[in-house]
């Protein structure tokens, strides 16, 4: 079936085109590079793995109760309008949210193999230019994993949020290189994990928890390339060419707080934009949501080196200062070790189903015989 049967909404046009502005940079230097960059990009080659064999899509998934969500985490949870509500009206709802959600991280994941094919590009070092190669392949495979997760289990899907767009338009826009880093990579990327890891670590579903965790465990990797290169490049640049950085910054992380609310799903449900706005804006769950939305972007920022008073008063000013000493190496070491806990525990019952699948034929022989 087409995609864009599946859209919630036309998305009006086929293809988005970014202009693209600055230059492809060629290196001629083939021997050396930076240490701990090629260690990465050794490591970016030997954890490649094909979601159609590691994921079990043969899970079943209920479409409307995809992620196990609360009630008390909807937005409409206690409002006039849930009090009307039937229960297949509250399985729509969750199926909406689930559709929003996943969308956007369908989304994101495509604007992020643009981005890291646009470092392969723009980038002046071969050893960013090796990494950044095998993270285009790894966001091809997340981009392929949501778009099977939203098709085959959801069978729903939302446009482009226009505040996600916005940002990729500006940083593919850009013609400095180091700018589909900071957009992608710090901004764009860090949001995604944080809402990533609060899925993963709150739904009783085995099939978007395998799939959250093992993108996740991809995406430690590329937080870590941007951190490297981005905390490198950023120690030689001028005052002023940091604060353009740092208001970028800024400006991304307001757009993200401000918008990437759902405010669609409770439009498709004919409740108008203010009133919408004024529901998520009154949700408990949404302000957490919202704050924990940036545990892994500020530390990044600030480890980078963007960390001028004005940032410094724009993330007090969303309450989330404070996350700037956050350990983000034990973060994304945490990512790692949990989809590695997920690989052995769902093996391991494998395995045991297998052994005792054998053991019962030969009983069956056995007793046959």
């Amino acid at each position: 079936m087409s995609t864009h049967e599946l859209y919630t909404h036309d998305p009006a046009e086929d293809v988005w085109q970014v202009p693209a502005t600055g230059s492809a940079r060629f290196s001629w230097e083939y021997d050396g590079g930076r240490e701990r960059l090629l260690a990465l990009y050794q490591k970016g080659k030997d954890k490649q793995w094909d979601g159609a064999k590691r994921i079990a899509w043969d899970i079943e998934v209920d479409p409307y109760d995809p992620l196990g969500t609360p009630d008390d985490v909807l937005t409409l949870y206690g409002t006039r309008h849930w009090a009307k509500f039937t229960e297949k009206d509250k399985g729509d709802l969750r199926r909406h949210y689930a559709a929003w959600q996943f969308s956007q991280f369908l989304h994101g994941e495509q604007g992020a193999m643009v981005c890291a094919a646009r470092i392969v590009e723009s980038v002046p070092d071969l050893d960013a230019k090796f990494y950044s190669a095998t993270q285009t392949m790894d966001e091809a495979r997340h981009a392929e994993i949501f778009g099977r997760f939203l098709h085959e289990k959801i069978g729903m899907l939302y446009p482009v949020n226009d505040s996600l767009r916005g940002l990729l338009g500006d940083t593919l826009g850009d013609s400095r290189w180091d700018m589909p880093y900071l957009g992608m990579q710090v901004l764009i990327e860090g949001l995604a994990l944080a809402a990533f890891g609060m899925i993963r670590d709150t739904t009783d579903k085995p099939l978007p928890k395998q799939i959250l965790a093992y993108v996740m465990q991809d995406e430690a990797r590329h937080v870590a390339f941007g951190r490297m290169a981005l905390r490198d490049y950023y120690r030689q640049l001028t005052d002023a060419e940091r604060r353009e950085r740092e208001e970028f910054v800024i400006e991304g992380c307001y757009l993200m707080r401000d918008r990437l609310r759902g405010v669609e799903v409770l439009e498709n449900f004919g409740i108008p934009r203010r009133e919408a706005e004024e529901f998520t804006e009154q949700s408990e769950f949404l302000h957490l949501f919202r704050r924990l939305l940036f545990s892994r972007i500020v530390p990044c920022v600030k480890d980078i080196g963007l960390w001028g008073e004005r940032l410094q008063k724009a993330y007090l000013d969303m309450g989330v200062f404070e996350m700037g000493d956050s350990n983000l190496d034990l973060l994304m070491s945490q990512d790692e070790e949990v989809a590695e806990r997920l690989d052995r525990e769902r093996f391991a019952a494998e395995e045991a189903a297998r052994v005792a699948e054998v053991r019962d034929a030969i009983a069956e022989a056995e007793a046959e015989a």
